[in-house]
């Protein structure tokens, strides 16, 4: 087998499922209480909040929907929204015109195809207008119990760090990750690799030195690796 450039030999892929697994393992044993930081009671509320998340952080979009929520409570509401009125709740998340249409064009197309109620299939929410393979996951996994991977800017830029891959494109990555692991753990994971992006994964200056996989981490190293300097790097809060 041939050496790569630091003359160790490449990982096999069994290598690499029994490190990736490893991984997550220590990931759950770091974050018992992962879950997705979005604010919901509903299929539909967890499709619209992750809507409005793009470009915005959650912690901004749970500021919002209250309002939204309580203003239109149903998916056949949002489709006969007021645009303005709409665009002006939730202003402070970011391209507030573009989300408004997102979330009444795909109101309209539920209420035309889907008899009024949020699909619980892939092939289905990812036909709606501003849902993508990465919303409709989220969708699935935390509102319906449908395992998915959440292939954010948080996840593709930690599973290039772990190794896992080289791949840039969210659906390589969604499929080569769903390879390393159960499909149970598809939706937790997903929340684990999340928090530890937004607590100590960081993208300019990781913790390394207070890192939990630090010994499983070929990137070990890209951030700070003293204690002392890492640790003021943590994050113990959410919505980062």
């Amino acid at each position: 087998m041939a050496t790569n450039a630091a003359g160790r030999k490449p990982e096999t892929q069994l290598a690499r499922v029994r490190r990736a697994r490893k991984m997550n393992r220590i990931l759950a044993e770091t974050y018992p209480d992962a879950h997705c930081e979005l604010d919901f009671t509903n299929p539909l509320e967890l499709l619209v909040a992750t809507i409005l998340s793009a470009q915005c952080t959650d912690k901004r979009v749970n500021m919002v929907t209250p309002i939204l929520f309580a203003k239109y409570p149903s998916v056949a509401d949002y489709a006969a929204a007021d645009r303005s009125e709409m665009e002006e709740i939730i202003r402070s998340t970011g391209f507030f015109r573009a989300k408004t249409n997102s979330i009444i064009g795909m109101a309209q197309a539920i209420c035309e195809r889907h008899g009024g109620e949020v699909p619980s299939r892939l092939r289905d929410l990812v036909k709606l207008p501003g849902v993508g393979r990465k919303t409709a996951n989220v969708v699935l996994g935390n509102a319906f119990d449908v395992p998915g991977l959440t292939v954010d800017t948080h996840f593709q830029r930690l599973v290039r760090r772990f190794g896992w891959t080289d791949e840039t494109d969210p659906v390589k990555i969604e499929h080569i990750v769903g390879e390393l692991l159960p499909k149970r753990e598809w939706t937790i994971f997903s929340h684990r690799v999340i928090w530890h992006g937004r607590r100590i994964c960081h993208a300019r200056r990781p913790a390394c030195g207070v890192c939990p996989l630090a010994a499983l981490c070929p990137s070990y190293g890209t951030g700070p690796m003293a204690a002392a300097e890492a640790a003021k790097l943590v994050r113990n809060g959410p919505f980062s």
